[in-house]
């Protein structure tokens, strides 16, 4: 049996925390003008630094399935899971959606638009998978100059298509593995700082001034643009953005390395992790549940973001951490979450 490795798992506890900071701190960033500036500057900050969560889950899927060797009918059961779990959850949201929230929905939509916006995540990793076995095929003959010129090539072409979006421009030179998101650039970027992670472990403070720097200054261009334009400017904190890039991959390096690359836990702690961890994907499911009703009877100015993002965040991780916990009891529950 494989030995799990916490430092991954502790990357994914913190990971799912962060989704539910960006959720709930969207809603005060997006109320810019309902506002005072200082409620607005918190919740932007801990929605630049969260913005590493969706990254790292990126990361972790690549630097645990590109080193593990697995049959082609494992690789069909994970997305048979994922298509059960996309359809489950698809329909919950629609009846959520149409007749509580009172949204409409056209379900000859579904294959372009997601029945809820954070499914999203769900049509990244399919087609993700779906290749994933022919893609460990090829990256387990390169070698490390293959590696990093493919890193390159994924970086560039990603930050080619985020500056051309601004220009409101397609281009017709689609590179084939990367399309026109940054997903699989960072599910192989996660695999790359798996495998070499040992020549990173004398550039600790290197790594955490990267990600310091990046992080402040994405929060220093959304501020300056979001003064100019009187509207919250979200562009900067778009997956495909080269700061958020920077940031995610150093912050995973960076998580990567405590511990000496084997963080030792208490076994207590460990069950915790464990128990969190195997609940992770329910969580993000199923939080958007509860932030939507709160959103439905609360506007932003009504409750102080000070006293709200912390709150709210903590509300909803016990909410969705015990109601997916009930559902995992259930005969069917461990299909669904």
């Amino acid at each position: 049996m494989t030995k799990k490795n916490y430092n991954m798992e502790l990357i994914r506890t913190v990971s799912f925390v962060m989704v539910v900071i960006v959720h709930v701190t969207n809603y005060y960033c997006r109320a810019y003008a309902d506002i005072g500036r200082g409620e607005y500057i918190f919740a932007l900050i801990l929605d630049t630094v969260s913005r590493v969560c969706v990254p790292c889950f990126f990361m972790l899927s690549g630097a645990l399935l590109l080193s593990r060797d697995e049959s082609l009918s494992k690789n069909g059961k994970r997305l048979t899971r994922f298509f059960i779990v996309l359809i489950f959850w698809s329909i919950v949201y629609y009846f959520f959606n149409t007749r509580y929230m009172g949204t409409a929905y056209d379900l000859k939509d579904v294959l372009q638009v997601p029945v809820e916006a954070h499914l999203w995540y769900l049509y990244a990793i399919i087609p993700i998978y779906l290749i994933m076995p022919f893609f460990k095929v090829m990256c387990s003959g390169m070698d490390k100059k293959m590696d990093r010129a493919f890193l390159v090539v994924g970086a560039v072409t990603t930050v080619f298509t985020y500056f051309l979006s601004f220009t409101q421009r397609e281009t017709h030179l689609d590179v084939p593995l990367f399309g026109d998101r940054s997903y699989m650039v960072y599910f192989f970027l996660g695999h790359f700082i798996f495998k070499y992670g040992d020549e990173l472990k004398r550039h600790i403070s290197l790594l955490l001034g990267i990600f310091l720097g990046s992080t402040a200054l994405n929060i220093g261009m959304t501020l300056w643009f979001t003064y100019q334009t009187r509207n919250h400017y979200e562009r900067f904190l778009e997956y495909g953005c080269p700061l958020i890039m920077i940031s995610g991959a150093s912050f995973f390096a960076l998580m990567m390395q405590i511990g000496n690359g084997d963080i030792r836990l208490k076994d207590n702690i460990r069950k915790w992790i464990d128990l969190w961890c195997g609940c992770s994907l329910g969580i993000y499911l199923i939080h958007i549940i509860f932030l939507d009703t709160y959103k439905k009877y609360m506007n932003p100015e009504q409750l102080s973001a000070w006293i709200a993002v912390p709150g709210l965040t903590v509300v909803l991780l016990v909410m969705s951490f015990a109601s997916v916990y009930l559902i995992r009891k259930l005969p069917f529950g461990k299909y669904i979450s």
